[in-house]
């Protein structure tokens, strides 16, 4: 059996593999961007294979390509989507700024299929990948449409419902951790006490708010420009094709997609993705503030904070025996980093827009659904595997708070903030608390100190009504 078969484009023969459903555009791409090996992500392609068998069935139905050929495009569409022939998938990310290779890649191999389905050999042309399965398009609109398929649907699949358990594990250890008092730090320096279900109330708040500014960004990137075609005019394609196809996605999907408001914006400019990895970014910042706080609190054992205990997970060191490492918050500040960089490569690649159309679609892409995948990947481990096994060393938080200056805070009200601060400097300068201090040198009477020093009485407030987490 012969090793490659010929097929042809405008430009001539190309030999390719015989086993391939790729034809001749995805053969010359594939040796012409043979870069970094990441091919875009299966998402991606999937969403492809959905936009193309929607695509199929409106064609039929307005008699742009004759019924037995797109019932066979639409089940080698389908096989598409559901990532049966993703070994076909072959081009790098850093392609054809439209990514009209991949646009092509995907119109060639279901074109083949539709053609073997329909008993057709492979590179016949039964079935073709222009005129039947690409009727009606352009790489143009077809790959900003795939981009925001996939992004919603990861988003609303993948990410917030990871986020979602993260707020909950940390709501729950907020709940457990209300009744005890720590000290505050500020400045990397004691400060007065606050209770560790606050703290945990705050970072659960913040993964809240990245839910909230996720939803807020949705609604563009929902909207698609199928329909626009080469420039947005929506040349070659009848004026109910878009808003027929994306009618279909949104009842094939379940997300609520519609047509560009203005299809120019949406081809030349890639804002909406913009603002979406904008969002990823920050939620990455919360997940950083997040796990670092975390693996200092429960630094030591013995060295240093301690205030808490997270689950141990793995040996720690190659040569120091008993060695635990905080692996997972780790993790998640490592993800957060990709993101943050993911970011930066979005941004620019979102200044690409020139004139009619955004000529770094591929890196948008890859980009913007690894960052989605990785979040949502670190949030259900940084709940999962840490989060919802971290105890509070009890005796360790109240030793804390008992020798730290800053309890010293309270009393300013009362002896004024000289005084107190001579208090404070004393106690740093023999080692004794300020409580101890207090009672020698009778700067109040015994109830009204207690009261004074009380560090529940501390950390009552900060909470508003409806704030939630931890009050």
């Amino acid at each position: 059996m012969a090793e490659t078969r010929i097929e042809k484009d405008s430009l001539g023969e190309v030999e390719v593999p015989a086993g391939a459903y790729y034809g001749a555009q995805t053969e010359r791409a594939r040796r012409n961007f043979p870069v970094s090996g990441l091919r875009l992500p299966r998402r991606f392609i999937g969403a492809l294979g959905a936009i193309k068998r929607e695509a199929a069935a409106v064609n039929g139905e307005l008699g742009l390509v004759p019924g037995e050929l797109t019932a066979a495009i639409g089940r080698a569409a389908d096989e598409v989507a559901a990532g049966e022939l993703d070994d076909h998938f072959p081009l790098d990310v850093f392609q054809t700024g439209s990514a009209t290779s991949t646009n092509m890649n995907a119109n060639e191999v279901i074109a083949n299929r539709a053609a073997e389905l329909l008993g057709a050999a492979r590179g016949s042309k039964r079935v073709h990948a222009n005129d039947h399965v690409n009727a009606s398009q352009s790489s143009n609109d077809v790959i900003p449409t795939a981009l925001h398929v996939a992004a919603y649907t990861a988003v609303r699949e993948d990410l917030e419902p990871a986020l979602a358990r993260l707020a909950a594990a940390l709501e729950g250890r907020a709940e457990a951790f209300d009744d005890v008092v720590k000290i505050g730090r500020t400045h990397l320096q004691d400060a007065v006490p606050v209770r560790l279900g606050q703290e945990f109330g705050g970072y659960a708040q913040q993964v809240r708010h990245g839910l909230a500014r996720l939803a807020a960004v949705l609604p563009r990137l929902a909207e698609l420009p199928l329909g626009g075609t080469a420039v947005g005019t929506g040349l070659n394609a009848p004026p109910e094709f878009g808003p027929r196809v994306i009618a279909r996605l949104a009842e094939r999907t379940g997300c609520p997609f519609t047509p560009a408001a203005n299809r120019f914006e949406a081809m030349a400019a890639k804002d909406a993705a913009v603002e979406t990895s904008g969002a990823l970014k920050t939620i990455a910042v919360s997940l950083t503030k997040i796990a670092n706080d975390i693996r200092w609190l429960a630094s030591g054992p013995r060295c240093g904070i301690g205030e808490i205990s997270i689950p141990s997970l793995q040996p720690g060191s190659s040569i120091m025996p008993g060695k635990v490492n905080p692996v997972i918050p780790e993790a998640v500040l490592m993800v957060a980093a990709q993101v943050v960089g993911n970011d930066a490569a979005i941004t620019l690649a979102g200044m690409a827009g020139n004139f009619e159309l955004n000529v770094m679609m591929p890196l948008i892409a890859y980009d913007l659904l690894q960052s989605v995948t990785i979040l949502a990947a670190a949030a259900r481990l940084l709940a999962d595997r840490c989060v919802a096994g971290i105890e509070a060393n009890r005796e360790r938080c109240a030793e804390l708070v008992e020798r730290s200056l800053a309890m010293v805070t309270s009393l300013v009200p009362k002896i004024g903030y000289d005084a107190a601060a001579e208090i404070a400097k004393e106690s740093m300068r023999t080692g004794r608390t300020v409580r101890e201090l207090c009672r020698e040198k009778r700067v109040l009477p015994e109830a009204e100190l207690e009261a004074a020093l009380d560090p529940w009485s501390m950390t009552e407030g900060g909470i508003h009504a409806g704030g939630g987490g931890g009050g």
